[in-house]
């Protein structure tokens, strides 16, 4: 594996390359649109269907927590897209069914990256209940009529705000640092899955300004399309998922 790591160059871009990969990223959504739309609608259902789970298990509190944890697991929904942006850029033509094939292949490369991702996901819901608990107490969590109030407005609910955020946001930095470049990697390339997260670490590292602008336009697009009860995450989705092929081209791509 050390060989492989050796092999793996990881190039510096200057901090205001992300920009280029949005641009890039807008580019490939509107051609042939309807195959990045598919995957935009397929997560606002996924997450529509989750927050029905909850509803229906009285658990309409945990429906944020579970819409933050999307940025755990973007990653691995994207692999369709990731497909669309390698095929358009090697000028090939492009189907739905080409990039759910070409998911379907990778599954045994990033089944050992998928459940690292779950388990940091299924974590985050256990530390969320845990911080239910401790600061609200164990009386059951709240309805979702007073949810925010009591968020805003209380003393308990305020530090179970910033510890919960605080929380979060280091899960969602170790997410981001190990999925950065390595799942578009593992589409392209026949490297194994802790090679493919140790070259994203490292390209997160050697680049720590665009890769911080970069973090937070991704976190701060999909914020955008969950606020909007999810229809603006039908274009931020697959606008993420293909710039972030065009990151990976740029940081760590084969020549």
């Amino acid at each position: 594996m050390a060989q492989q790591l050796e092999m793996v160059a990881i190039r510096h871009v200057p901090f205001d390359r992300p920009w280029d990969w949005l641009a890039a990223g807008w580019r490939d959504l509107w051609q042939q649109p309807s195959i990045s739309l598919f995957y935009g609608i397929a997560a606002v259902v996924m997450g529509l269907l989750l927050s029905v789970v909850l509803l229906y298990y009285g658990l309409e509190s945990m429906i944020p927590v579970a819409a933050g944890g999307f940025l755990l697991v973007g990653p691995m929904l994207a692999v369709g897209l990731y497909e669309k942006s390698r095929r358009l850029h090697a000028g090939r033509a492009v189907t739905l069914q080409d990039t759910i094939s070409a998911a379907w292949r990778s599954l045994s490369l990033l089944a050992p990256f998928m459940a690292v991702l779950l388990l940091i996901y299924f974590l985050w819901m256990r530390i969320a209940f845990l911080l239910f608990g401790l600061f609200l107490g164990t009386g059951g969590l709240p309805p979702a009529r007073d949810f925010m109030s009591t968020l805003l407005f209380t003393s308990h609910g305020l530090g179970l705000l910033v510890t919960g955020t605080a929380t979060g946001a280091m899960l969602a930095a170790a997410v981001f640092a190990l999925s950065a470049v390595s799942v578009p990697m593992l589409t392209e390339r026949k490297i194994d899955a802790v090679t493919a997260m140790v070259t994203s670490v490292r390209a997160v590292i050697a680049n720590p300004q665009p890769m911080l602008l970069w973090a937070a336009l991704v976190a701060g697009f999909i914020a955008l399309g969950i606020a909007t009860i999810g229809a603006g995450l039908v274009l931020a989705f697959p606008l993420v998922g293909h710039a972030t092929w065009h990151a990976y081209r740029d940081l760590a791509g084969a020549p």
